[in-house]
């Protein structure tokens, strides 16, 4: 679109009084920007590693329509998805990928068409007889290159099913699109690498137990240095109350490493017993990410194993926004019953739904002037905004963490309404995105939220934006530098909590300075 045309668009919006939101401005559209962009494929031993054939079998087409023949009768979405669109094009400016790229391939119509066509073709009378009538097509070579490039630039983010008057959920779409091509072989090298270490290993790194227990003795004596506390961070702690299970981010890199200070530091003031798990090092589950119930199921069954070998009585799940979906929604099905925990509580419960009970229970103190040199706005995660709760109350997900920040800090400011809550924007590295290899459509797919923060950063001084999603914190740590932001400017929610948390049994000032002596 010129500047002539944007301005006289804006004229008639204006005349009309309609409002064009800046971050969410239509792109000018660019067919075929986004058709190369084609992420590396599993190696073999990826897609075997995972119950799936190594090699493309001569009669793939056969496994691919016997398989969407499968999940048209496993889930009944599938085919209701697939049936009832209507063209209508509400979708059409909801992904931001499309508003970031310009391809209109990333509308998500036209995505969910990639497989609509095909399904057309071979499940419905008029696509056998008329293909030419309904717009279906054969399946192909191509059209399998186009599924996969196109479906793994879908983050499954749901923002496109809030806005969609049947609810068509194009993130089930791309889900089943990536299982059917992990059926004949033609897995994403990313999701499946990182699959395969939790089956072997316990998390997504591929961090052995001698490994993460080093690392929680080298942030054990980080802690007692900065407090002067002996704040432990306990694994496999048996006849422990409390199993934290976090994202492996945790352990390795900023900001999230802070964030599990912050967690250890409520902990520790609240004098809950817990314990990391090295059987369970991992919250996030990929396995969704691919479609695969096989693979989600056998990831979240590690945690019923570590619960029941600690004999823990809850589980409380750290900041990670997929991992929280599953947790929330799917955990009890793929891993429960959970009968042999304490039902008092929810299984699992989110680490900020603890720290807010003990918050409004007036059992935590904070200092709230030691983040008075940021000035902070919340980006909302998308499986969290949209396909969870916490609480008790609907919105918990989206007033428990606000109200977590502004427990721990001064200065606060949303972002504009339909880019937070439930419209909330992608980071643009969800879905199983988060690889250097996708660089091009994650900094694209970012465009709407940096273009929010922007707005944020210029009329009310914001300065850092919290998250409680170790992928939106990746992400966001890689693309903040590409619009002109420092890569610091992204924060976990407990990494401001850890700032401003008064410990009780803190050494006073006194104390610090005769000890200080004593060593000299």
């Amino acid at each position: 679109m010129s500047d002539l045309d944007k301005s006289e668009l804006d004229e008639a919006l204006a005349g009309a009084g309609i409002e064009l939101p800046d971050p969410l401005e239509m792109p000018e559209m660019k067919p075929g920007a986004m058709g190369d962009l084609h992420s590396f494929e599993a190696y073999p031993q990826h897609e075997t590693d995972l119950g799936f054939p190594g090699e493309r079998p001569d009669d793939w087409k056969e496994v691919v329509i016997d398989k969407m023949a499968d999940l048209r009768t496993r889930y009944r979405s599938f085919r209701v998805y697939l049936d009832s669109c209507v063209k209508c094009g509400a979708c059409t400016d909801k992904c931001h990928y499309y508003l970031g790229s310009g391809d209109p391939k990333n509308m998500p119509v036209a995505r969910q068409d990639l497989m609509r066509s095909v399904y057309r073709r071979y499940f419905t009378l008029p696509g056998k007889y008329f293909p030419w009538l309904v717009g279906a097509r054969d399946l192909t070579e191509d059209v399998l290159d186009e599924w996969y490039n196109y479906y793994h630039q879908c983050s499954q983010c749901r923002r496109c099913s809030v806005y969609c008057p049947y609810g068509i959920d194009t993130a089930e779409i791309s889900m089943a699109a990536r299982e059917i091509m992990d059926s004949i072989g033609k897995g994403q090298k990313y999701c499946n690498e990182i699959i395969a270490k939790v089956h072997s290993i316990g998390n997504n790194l591929g961090m052995p137990a001698k490994a993460i227990l080093a690392t929680m003795e080298d942030f054990e004596e980080e802690l007692e240095e900065d407090t002067g506390i002996a704040i432990k961070l306990p694994v496999d702690k048996k006849g422990a109350d409390i199993l934290l299970v976090t994202p492996s981010a945790d352990f390795f890199a900023e900001p999230h490493i802070d964030g599990l200070f912050g967690y250890a530091k409520v902990f520790h003031e609240l004098g809950v017993d817990w314990t990391l798990s090295t059987t369970a090092s991992e919250a996030g589950n990929f396995g969704m990410f691919i479609g695969s119930y096989e693979n989600m199921r056998k990831v979240s069954l590690r945690i019923r194993e570590a619960a029941l070998e600690l004999g823990v009585k809850r589980i409380v799940f750290g900041e990670c926004g997929h991992a929280w979906r599953v947790g929330y929604a799917f955990l009890n099905t793929l891993a429960g019953p959970w009968d042999f925990l304490d039902p008092r509580y929810p299984v699992p419960q989110h680490i900020c739904e603890f720290t807010n009970d003990a918050i409004e229970n007036g059992e935590l103190k904070f200092d709230k002037t030691k983040n008075d040199h940021m000035t902070l706005t919340f980006h909302d995660s998308c499986n969290v905004a949209r396909a969870t709760r916490m609480g008790d109350k609907p919105g918990g997900q989206f007033e428990i963490p606000r109200a977590v920040i502004k427990a721990a800090c001064n200065n606060y400011h949303d972002m504009e309404d339909d880019t937070i809550g439930e419209a909330t924007v992608c980071c643009g590295g969800g879905g199983g995105i988060l690889t250097d290899d996708l660089m091009d459509i994650r900094v694209k797919g970012a465009q709407p939220r940096m273009r929010a923060l922007r707005k944020v950063t210029e009329e009310h001084g914001v300065t850092n934006m919290a998250a409680i999603c170790a992928i939106c914190k990746s992400q966001f740590a890689k693309v903040l530098p590409k619009y002109d932001f420092n890569m610091e400017a992204i924060q976990s929610v407990h990494q401001l909590v850890s700032n401003a948390i008064i410990m009780s049994d803190a050494p006073k000032e006194d104390d610090t300075k005769s000890k200080s002596k004593k060593e000299d």
